[in-house]
């Protein structure tokens, strides 16, 4: 994937996540949503990685995100803000890779 096209996706997400600030709830629980991903990510990279790498991992994120966001409470209906939660994730995660540039 593009690296430039995936982090205007993962801007574009963690700026929809930053949107709902005037409902504190679906923040929340965004944010969770969030911190969910990120710790996959963190799980399925490590500590040191490339833009790169994170690009490879968001072309194949579409198999395991829905699945790390529905864990957070099984009781819960299926979650509808997946590919949102999961830019936003990529986008803070993003600024750990070694070769990041702002």
């Amino acid at each position: 994937m593009d690296i430039d096209l995936a982090r205007q996706q993962w801007d574009d997400g963690l700026r929809r996540v930053e949107s709902a600030r005037s409902d504190a709830t679906r923040y929340w629980f965004l944010h969770t949503q969030v911190d969910a991903v990120t710790s996959e990510l963190r799980r399925r990279l490590g500590a040191t990685y490339t833009l790169d790498e994170l690009a490879d991992e968001y072309g194949a994120s579409d198999r395991w995100a829905r699945d790390v966001v529905d864990s957070i409470d099984p009781e819960a209906p299926p979650a509808g803000d997946v590919g949102t939660v999961t830019d936003a994730a990529f986008h803070l995660y993003a600024r750990g890779a070694q070769d990041y540039h702002p």
